[in-house]
């Protein structure tokens, strides 16, 4: 009997120190507490049947497993949702002739889209090239800001504005750009080691805390004065989320600004 229970509890440490969040040796992270609740949708102008090509296209990658898998890939969980649809393609009135299709995206929006060796990539850059390739369009990317999506649209910068954005509920409202989703909850939190004796916003008294050096950051922080006032400093970082949590790992920060989609990745790689 000892010896059976002495091997479950070596398979138990075993497995643990494969399963995400130990990844590379690393202690997992975890949430503090949450500043800003939020969900990521797309948006296209109003009445664009661009919109009609894209969700049939990824109604039918969802149906084929292809969302689940990038999800597992990007964040260990398949935490996107999507509609499923085989037959969504074959469904619509016309099928989509060979053009370009430009997407805005916001590059502060790691893991979601971000520039890796002047290459865009993340979730939604994947999966933009897959729907792109399945509907026979030709993908470009651009970079936009988060808080521009209106303009960027109604200008004709871009037809859809993909990858890590929170669209503004006054300008849904307004029926400003047309929004397709939310497909996945993000929530802005401060977020520690999960070794760290860090467990809730009280004890963020005296210790430091790692940001990017966005507007939407700040943002995020000044929702709370008092969990700002507790900290004792705070740096401000030009590198972004990854920076943000390469101090963190080091041992240069106590705490992190960081997005949950974030904290899923880093989790499991």
């Amino acid at each position: 009997m000892k010896k059976s229970l002495c091997l479950l509890l070596v398979l138990a440490l075993l497995l643990g120190s494969s399963a995400c969040g130990s990844a590379g040796g690393r202690t997992g992270i975890r949430t503090v507490t949450t500043l800003v609740q939020q969900d990521y949708s797309l948006a296209f102008r109003p009445g664009d049947p661009t919109q009609d090509y894209v969700d049939a296209a990824i109604k039918v990658l969802n149906a084929q497993g292809k969302v689940d898998e990038l999800a597992t890939k990007w964040f260990g969980s398949r935490i996107i949702r999507f509609e499923k649809d085989a037959q969504a393609m074959e469904a619509l009135e016309t099928q989509p002739s060979p053009r370009d299709f430009i997407i805005g995206v916001d590059v502060n929006s790691f893991p979601m889209a971000y520039l890796s060796n002047g290459e865009f990539w993340g979730f939604d850059v994947e999966l933009a090239i897959a729907v792109t390739e399945l509907l026979g369009w030709n993908l470009k990317i651009q970079t936009i800001e988060k808080e521009n999506v209106y303009i960027e649209l109604s200008s004709g910068n871009i037809d859809c504005a993909w990858g890590g954005i929170a669209l503004n509920p006054d300008e849904i409202e307004a029926g400003k750009y047309s929004e397709y989703g939310p497909y996945v909850h993000n929530d802005i939190v401060i977020a520690a080691r999960g070794g760290s004796f860090i467990y809730n916003k009280l004890m963020l008294t005296g210790k430091s805390l790692a940001m990017c050096s966005t507007a939407e950051a700040m943002d995020a922080l000044n929702t709370e004065q008092g969990v700002a006032r507790r900290l004792a400093q705070t740096t401000r970082l030009a590198g972004g989320t990854t920076e943000c949590f390469n101090y963190l790992f080091t041992g240069k920060c106590d705490v992190v600004l960081a997005d949950t989609m974030a904290i899923y990745y880093f989790n499991c790689h």
